[in-house]
């Protein structure tokens, strides 16, 4: 029998997960966001994808930087939460 669409699309989605550790995010910007972000990724050459995982990997590092070791504060950053 013939899958439907959203098993088409949960099997697809399942295989993007399990690969090489990519996960989905899905969420709405701003205009005001998008537009920027179009122009970054047309001056650097490269995707919206990339920028956006550029820029998330750079704030994260710059946080990492003011945190010390074994402290509150490094441990309330890495807390997972849900």
């Amino acid at each position: 029998m013939a899958k439907t669409a959203a098993q088409r699309q949960a099997h697809y989605r399942a295989r993007r997960t399990n690969g090489d550790g990519e996960r989905r995010i899905n969420t709405w910007v701003t205009s005001a966001t998008d537009y920027p972000l179009d122009q970054l990724a047309r001056h650097h050459g490269i995707t919206r994808r990339a920028i956006l995982e550029q820029l998330i990997v750079e704030a994260d590092a710059a946080v990492l930087r003011t945190l010390d070791l074994d402290t509150s504060e490094w441990d309330a950053y890495f807390a997972v939460t849900q």
